[in-house]
């Protein structure tokens, strides 16, 4: 199941810099598992914001909550979730 997340983090001007800046690193070696085991399908950045929006391509609706309350940022996210289908007007026969 493909599902567009727009994900957007405030991590609060008095949370501890060292403390941010470990969660950080390990949101990114998350996000970089997930991406390498194809779950991550694709983020993109909003610009000018602390914000991205992401594909994930998950077995089900339960699948992604675990994945996503499991992020490291998570306590510090608000999130949009969309699921998504192939349009049939695609030139694609898959969902790339």
């Amino acid at each position: 199941m493909l599902f567009m997340v727009e994900m957007n983090v405030d991590i609060p001007l008095t949370f501890d810099t060292a403390e941010a800046a470990a969660l950080k690193a390990a949101e990114r070696a998350r996000f970089q598992e997930l991406q390498a085991s194809g779950v991550w399908r694709h983020i993109w950045r909003v610009v000018g914001q602390y914000s991205n929006v992401s594909i994930f391509d998950v077995e089900s609706n339960a699948a992604l909550h675990d994945l996503l309350i499991a992020l490291p940022l998570y306590p510090f996210m608000t999130m949009k979730v969309t699921a998504l289908c192939r349009h049939p007007s695609s030139l694609h026969d898959d969902d790339r």
